[in-house]
């Protein structure tokens, strides 16, 4: 694992060696990248929140989406800090009310991302976090339920990309911030 650009922030080599990788989980053939660890290590993780808030402070965002489940541990301190919104985007069936949800495409079939209808408003400026990129599905799938009511995405952020998988091809004109990459897949 390695920082997105080597040397750019002396941070970034403690956050990488703080996430472990588990091989063969959840199936044979899978690099799960485990940031539990990460989570322990309470300067890796302070590190974290920090690069990302000191990306979005002042930059006027008012929004700050968080992707099911781990985008909900980094998003929302990072809101917080930055003055904005935390508004979860959920797996279906886990928000209560009316909700407005974006179909995408799985490996075998589909899925959906779901977040409250009025959550935001039109013309409201959002990041998007997570914990890692892969394929790049959930992602897209954000994107487009946020843009369809009327959200001006800047960006969206990981902890992790992993390029071999070219996730952030699915993202479109979308800027992409990553701290760290993995060859494991």
């Amino acid at each position: 694992m390695g920082s997105k650009e080597e040397g750019q922030d002396p941070r970034i080599p403690k956050i990488s060696s703080s996430i472990r990788v588990i091989p063969d989980f959840p199936k044979p053939g899978i690099m799960f990248q485990d940031i539990t660890t990460l989570l322990l290590d309470t300067e890796a993780f302070k590190d974290t929140i920090d690069i990302f808030v000191e990306r979005y402070k002042g930059k006027g965002i008012s929004v700050v989406a968080g992707v099911e489940a781990r985008g909900f541990i980094f998003g929302p301190p990072i809101a917080l800090a930055i003055g904005a919104k935390f508004v979860p985007m959920r797996k279906p069936k886990k928000l209560p009310g009316k909700v407005i949800s974006e179909e995408y495409s799985l490996e075998y079939g589909t899925d959906k991302i779901e977040m409250h209808v009025g959550a935001v408003e039109p013309g409201e400026r959002a990041i998007i976090i997570d914990d890692l990129i892969a394929t790049g599905g959930t992602l897209a799938a954000a994107i487009r339920l946020l843009e369809r009511v009327g959200v001006t995405i800047a960006e969206c952020a990981c902890v992790i990309e992993l390029p071999v998988l070219k996730g952030r091809e699915k993202l479109g004109e979308t800027p992409l911030f990553i701290l760290v990459t993995s060859d494991a897949a």
